[in-house]
């Protein structure tokens, strides 16, 4: 995985073997941010960052100029390489060992972006609580985007406040706003 635009452009990151992921590809994720470039000014963004994985797309964020990055996920092993990676770098990403609904049931947090990236996996259940749980609890701030990363097996075009949906390879990224 690299880091493709910002201050470490390039910075190609190791994530150890062991750890459970599926990081967004660089062309997806490349894909992601040509979007958010159009919509987005990186400096001053808050972004929240779930089921994190390696911090792929938080580092990204960070690279690109967001200051305020909360980056959350339940692996231990996963917490540890972000926290590690993110010192490294002078990244001002803040690191929460959670599982996802908890953190979701107990955090007042507000975000102009939340990225989501669930097992692929997931059942069409586990996907809806996400949208749900994040426009009940207003965690999006004015013009806020979610954004969840599935499979292209898995439809959330039905889901209440969806926007759109954009299809790379394998990947799909929902917008919801």
């Amino acid at each position: 995985m690299r880091i493709i635009s910002g201050t470490n452009k390039g910075k190609r990151l190791i994530a150890p073997a062991k750890l459970p992921v599926r990081p967004t590809t660089d062309m997806a994720k490349e894909a992601l941010f040509n979007i958010l470039n159009n919509r987005y000014q990186f400096s001053g963004l808050q972004v929240l960052d779930l089921f994190s994985g390696t911090g792929n797309i938080a580092y990204e964020f960070a690279s690109r100029g967001a200051t305020s990055i909360t980056a959350v996920d339940g692996h231990f092993e996963c917490v540890k390489f972000i926290k590690k990676t993110s010192a490294d770098l002078a990244f001002p990403i803040n690191v929460i060992k959670s599982d996802v609904f908890k953190f979701l049931e107990k955090t007042f947090l507000k975000a102009d972006i939340i990225f989501a990236d669930p097992p692929y996996d997931f059942a069409f259940n586990d996907f809806s609580k996400i949208p749900y749980l994040i426009f009940e609890n207003k965690f999006l701030s004015e013009n806020g985007s979610l954004i969840i990363e599935h499979s292209k097996q898995t439809d959330l075009s039905t889901l209440e406040h969806f926007v759109e949906a954009r299809r790379y390879g394998s990947s799909v990224f929902s917008f919801f706003g």
